[in-house]
């Protein structure tokens, strides 16, 4: 099993350090009306034709479903990885995820016949291949390396689903609550902030994951460092030269702070951790990123007043979905349940969290 996850964990890091060959997706036709036949190049050079908005949709991870979900498009589809179970209708839906629990059942996927497949850049070659060898016609994503990279993603999915309109409501709202943020931390002091995800594998400075810490009026620490992929292995020697004041980690971790070398830095002497539900802190889509921001933003800053906006509050003024891509209803996160930065310990607005397991480096290639 442990040589499982060595393997597993391996090609997250080889896929977080693969080029992306387009940046983002390259638009070959553009149809502000949203209309079919669509044509477009994907992140991995391919381009792929849709004749008319597909009415059957398989996604290969949980930040394109929760971005479908969003643009009130669940309806179409039909296919989601087991990760997904957060979201409303998930029950309804088949799942591909293979039957180990890791990776994608090309069978499963072929199954739920697809007029669409979503695809995250962390998907394997092989996998990829056999979809289109199918004659299913699959988008690869590229990497998510910034925020304005996760507005991209929204907006190409709504092109490629038919819900442009919407994905304009849904960009505001998640862009509205990220310059809240920026604003309310403009002037404080920006503590530095270490994402370990397990077996020594960190988030570096250019995911976007340190965009939302950034955004949060936090510094990645890992930027001090001559580190060029997304998520690199490093060293205890690096983390406590690193010296993090605050340790960022997801909802499925415990008791990270007490262990080495964690417990050596100022965040582990301190007490000083923020923890994000997974969903949100590492899954590249709006609903992620606003309940991140907002809850990294009061754990880095619990005395910062801040003024966060209401999916309700995005009107007509700033958006103008169309009545046909009604975007889902979600319920604004709460200190009680979208995030545990309590206060514990000698520093206020930090609480104590778990351990990492060595399976946690595998949240994001599973997760993203």
């Amino acid at each position: 099993m442990q040589q499982r996850l060595t393997l597993l964990v391996a090609m997250l890091v080889l896929a977080a350090a693969i080029p992306t060959g387009v940046a983002g997706a390259t638009a070959q036709t553009q149809q502000e009306d949203c209309s079919f036949p669509y044509t477009v190049t994907d992140a991995s050079g391919t381009e792929i034709t849709l004749d008319e908005r597909p009415d059957r949709i398989t996604t290969l991870n949980p930040s394109a479903a929760q971005t479908v979900w969003e643009l009130g498009g669940s309806e179409q589809v039909v296919g989601v990885t087991v990760n997904a179970d957060y979201l409303d209708g998930f029950d309804a839906k088949t799942s591909v995820t293979a039957s180990d629990g890791f990776g994608i059942s090309v069978e499963r996927v072929v199954g739920t016949e697809p007029d669409l497949v979503l695809a995250p850049n962390a998907s394997r070659t092989e996998t990829v291949r056999a979809l289109r060898d199918a004659g299913i016609t699959v988008y690869q994503f590229a990497a998510a390396e910034t925020l304005e990279d996760v507005t991209e993603k929204t907006t190409q999915i709504a092109r490629l689903t038919g819900h442009c309109e919407a994905a304009v409501e849904v960009n505001a709202w998640m862009e509205a609550n990220v310059e809240a943020a920026r604003t309310a931390t403009a002037d404080v002091e920006r503590p530095s902030v270490l994402y370990p995800i397990g077996s020594g594998y960190v988030a570096n400075t250019n995911t976007f994951i340190s965009a939302m810490i950034e955004a949060s009026g936090g510094t990645n620490v890992l930027g001090e460092f001559d580190y060029e992929i997304g998520y690199p292995q490093v060293s205890d020697e690096i983390i406590l030269q690193a010296n993090p004041e605050v340790l960022l980690v997801n909802s499925r971790g415990s008791g990270l702070q007490t262990q080495e070398p964690y417990a050596s830095t100022t965040a582990g002497q301190n007490n000083a951790t923020v923890v994000i539900n997974t969903d949100y802190l590492n899954q590249p889509a709006p609903r992620s990123v606003v309940f991140a921001v907002r809850n990294m933003t009061e754990g880095f800053h619990p005395d910062v007043e801040t003024s966060f906006v209401a999916r309700s509050e995005v009107t007509v003024a700033t958006a103008t979905p169309t009545p046909t891509a009604t975007a889902t209803d979600v319920s604004e996160p709460t200190t009680s349940s979208e995030t545990t930065a309590t206060t514990t310990g000698e520093q206020p607005g930090f609480g104590v969290v778990a351990a990492l397991l060595a399976v946690g480096a595998l949240v994001l290639a599973r997760r993203e």
